[in-house]
């Protein structure tokens, strides 16, 4: 096996170090390191962390093979520095049983940019009737612990309430999509002056606040784990700061794009901006950069939904909802919390590396840089500036918000257990 020494890095932002990597693990950290033979990499200060881990990536595969494959989506993580993703149910077929989330971690194999961790769905076919194969989906090869039917709310209490106790017997937890469909009818955006102004109809807040308000008192009732994908507003995170210092099981994501956009900008009618949950005030986004810094909020995932150029190239109200976000997570971050001084990078570390793999209980990711340790690992160039142009992009789609945008950072290399799979910002 190769070795590699990355020399003169800042290690999660401190000092200079150099770090030797053998084989598949980190051999040791320290000053002045050497080995024969080692290809060097020259970091030149720029600031290494542990490889990054998405829990809420959308890879369409099987069934929308237009918009994303699990190749083209892994070769988009590892341009972001991410060596392991979660990969959401909302397929064609769904991944609702063994065998299609068997399909989608076989996939992920075979392609090696990334690893790819199905996520099971929480019902059958995602229609909140019925309780989906959640025990075969766990004890299939793939090994699922995280089910989520997100693109659609686990309405039902009842059928809530089974799936919190169903994946209680192995660790599992149910990552919902906060949104009660009947305060949602027909929304286009945040419901707020905006939508009054555009005459759009609105998107309230308290749609996704009374749902991740019952599921707390669900996750506590039944003494199980659950998970809030893609929080936005300022009354959610006050609802799961509640529920923590109740001692509740909950943990919470925030998107990168609701740390910084807000509703002012489908002003502009584009629906690249258009996006479930929807963007949301400036209120809430100071809200939710406080509540990430202060770990209320634990992780930042993506939701990395990327849609063919048709599907976003029309009027607002015809357009699909969401936007790519693997390959400019990290540089949205950098912009609205470190740079800000909210985060430190060894802050961004635990909210994009450690806590997602802790939550998604992903074997070998998200751990310290240190001896020992495997080495999947992301090295970035924090003093880049440059504007964003998805020409460049690895993933399938182009429906990114931030086209023509300046943003700060730029992800120079990735190792996945020690194999490049980024070099000089090139895919390997």
């Amino acid at each position: 096996m190769s070795k590699i020494l990355i020399r003169g890095a800042k290690v999660l932002g401190g000092e200079p170090q150099d770090v030797l990597i053998d084989g598949e693990t980190i051999a040791e950290v320290g000053a002045g390191l050497s080995a024969e033979g080692a290809e060097v990499v020259e970091a030149d200060g720029k600031v290494l962390l542990p490889g990054l881990v998405d829990l809420h990536t959308h890879l369409r595969e099987p069934g929308r093979e237009d918009s994303e494959t699990v190749l083209t989506g892994t070769r988009a993580a590892a341009s972001g520095g991410y060596t392991a993703v979660f990969a959401m149910a909302n397929t064609f077929p769904v991944a609702d049983t063994a065998g299609v989330v068997e399909q989608v971690w076989r996939l992920g194999r075979e392609h090696g940019y990334c690893d790819v961790q199905p996520i099971g769905a929480v019902t059958v076919g995602l229609e909140g009737r019925k309780l989906a194969e959640l025990g075969a989906m766990h004890e299939s090869a793939a090994g699922v612990t995280v089910f989520s039917d997100d693109g659609k709310c686990v309405d039902d209490a009842v059928i809530m309430r089974r799936a919190l106790e169903y994946v209680k017997a192995f660790g599992g937890v149910v990552a919902q999509h906060a949104q009660e469909p009947r305060l949602t009818e027909g929304a286009q955006m945040n419901e707020g002056v905006v939508s009054a102004e555009l005459g759009l109809g609105g998107w309230p807040a308290v749609a996704e606040e009374s749902i991740i308000a019952r599921d707390v008192l669900l996750a506590e009732h039944v003494g199980s784990r659950v998970h809030i994908c893609h929080l936005s507003t300022a009354g959610s995170v006050e609802i799961v700061r509640w529920a923590k210092s109740r001692g509740i099981d909950v943990t919470a994501e925030v998107t990168p794009h609701h740390l910084l956009l807000t509703d002012e900008m489908v002003r502009t009618y584009n629906p690249v901006y258009k996006v479930n949950p929807p963007l949301r005030t400036e209120r809430d986004v100071h809200a939710l950069r406080e509540a990430l810094a202060d770990g209320t909020i634990d992780i930042v995932a993506t939701d990395h939904a990327p849609h063919p150029h048709e599907d976003k190239d029309c009027e607002w109200a015809a357009a699909a909802m969401g936007m790519v976000g693997l390959e400019t997570a990290l540089s949205v971050v950098q912009a609205t919390m470190v740079d800000t001084g909210l985060l430190d990078w060894a802050g961004v570390a635990d909210r994009m590396s450690l806590t997602p793999a802790r939550i998604g209980r992903a074997t070998g990711h998200g751990r310290p840089v240190s001896a020992g340790e495997p080495a999947n690992l992301t090295l970035v160039d924090t003093a880049y500036r440059g504007q964003v142009d998805p020409a460049g992009f690895a993933s399938r789609s182009r429906n990114t918000p931030y086209e023509g945008r300046e943003l700060p950072g730029r992800v120079t290399h990735t190792w996945l257990r020690g194999k490049a799979t980024l070099v000089d910002g090139k895919l390997t």
